[in-house]
């Protein structure tokens, strides 16, 4: 698949000293595909306009919304009325925790864990000031990179009124069973949000599998521009009392939209979706996306194995996280005994190896690995990444760290 895949990206025509550019940055932001440019080109050259109004371009806009509501709904197996769209996953997510913590206050409790994004972290934890909300944090076992699960049990109570949990790990690729934790929450009568940022470009996201009640994801981490998909069960979106203009739609989705959305952006995000689908086969869009999503899961799987056991092997590079074989996503965590994350990211861009480092707003997992200070170093496998390539960052890494 990689090869008829990368065909498709411009970018991956970049050279770097010389080189040809090794995109391992895909954990914060994938690459974008000729189509899902060419969709937001079309838009904004032949359709741009604001909506409900009573000219062609103004329906054609209405229509291509509406279109890409069917899309991300298709992508997450929910219902076009139940897709909103804004700026980022984080922003959605603080509207919503908003609207849902104006009904709690003192005695009620949201669960919250060490192993996510601060973006499913501080939108909870701000009702603790706000509403006087307890909030409860479940601690991640930092040696082996997986949620803590008897003090996930021990966390959730009839106190309880949401689970805040993340699907994966956008520092450590671990993969956290959304459905247990959401069958704890059941139990409690919790509500359970999910953030599938990280998840989404590697697995095929299923709300009715995961159990959740609201899901979150970006579409610019699966090839798509920066714009954040909220999907919520209907019912509960229409019980929300979120800030809006009085004028504005009271109706879901478009309740949760505040203001004119970045239409074209949100054109971007059904043509990644689509992007996606096309690579696979199937009568509809979902079967197309299952069988895509189980294509590129082959192709990851190996690449992930390849890569831990190459950087593994390499004297004073330390591995965090599970390694393959467990539930996890192709992207790796790894630090260079006696190097700062900073010089081993800039020492391998000048063998064109593109990766992150830091945080990643990752926080309370670099904290509990021990590396607040200095942050450790990411690499992830995309859609369109090579064996060749992986090689190159096993190359560059094994050299860097002679070095040290």
């Amino acid at each position: 698949m990689t090869s008829n895949v990368r065909r498709d990206f411009p970018a991956l025509a970049r050279s770097h000293r010389g080189a040809p550019v090794a995109y391992f940055d895909g954990p914060g932001g994938t690459q974008v595909p000729r189509q899902v440019v060419d969709a937001m080109a079309d838009y904004l050259f032949h359709h741009n306009a604001n909506t409900h109004w009573n000219y062609p371009t103004s329906a054609e806009t209405d229509a291509a919304l509406e279109a890409a509501r069917v899309a991300l709904a298709d992508f997450v197996n929910g219902d076009a009325t139940e897709i909103a769209f804004g700026a980022n996953m984080t922003t959605l997510t603080f509207h919503l925790a908003r609207a849902l913590g104006a009904r709690w206050g003192a005695g009620d409790e949201v669960v919250v864990t060490e192993l996510d994004h601060h973006g499913n972290v501080a939108p909870w934890t701000r009702l603790a000031a706000e509403r006087g909300v307890t909030v409860r944090t479940v601690r991640m076992n930092a040696a082996a990179g997986v949620l803590d699960w008897d003090d996930l049990e021990r966390a959730i109570t009839p106190r309880t009124k949401l689970v805040a949990i993340g699907a994966a790990s956008n520092a450590l690729g671990t993969i956290t069973d959304v459905a247990a934790a959401a069958r704890l929450a059941k139990a409690q009568g919790a509500l359970v949000f999910a953030d599938v940022v990280h998840y989404a470009p590697h697995t095929l996201v299923d709300v009715k599998a995961l159990g959740c009640d609201f899901l979150a994801c970006s579409a610019y981490k699966f090839y798509g521009p920066h714009v954040g998909i909220l999907w919520g069960k209907r019912d509960l979106i229409a019980s929300l009392d979120v800030p809006k203009l009085i004028p504005a739609p009271d109706a879901s989705p478009e309740k949760l939209e505040t203001g004119t959305q970045n239409h074209e952006g949100i054109v971007g995000a059904a043509a990644a979706v689509d992007y996606l689908a096309s690579l696979g086969k199937g009568d509809t869009r979902r079967e197309r996306l299952t069988s895509a999503f189980a294509a590129l899961h082959a192709q990851g799987s190996a690449l992930l194995g390849r890569m831990w056991s190459g950087l593994s092997a390499i004297p004073g590079v330390r591995m965090y996280g599970v390694g393959p074989g467990a539930p996890r996503t192709p992207t790796v965590a790894f630090t260079v005994d006696g190097m700062v994350s900073d010089d081993v990211a800039r020492a391998l861009a000048e063998r064109a190896v593109f990766v992150s480092n830091g945080d990643f707003y990752a926080t309370t997992v670099i904290e509990r690995l021990g590396h607040a200070a200095d942050g450790v170093v990411r690499a992830g496998c995309a859609c369109y990444t090579t064996a060749e390539e992986v090689d190159r960052l096993i190359a560059g890494v094994r050299s860097i760290a002679s070095r040290s």
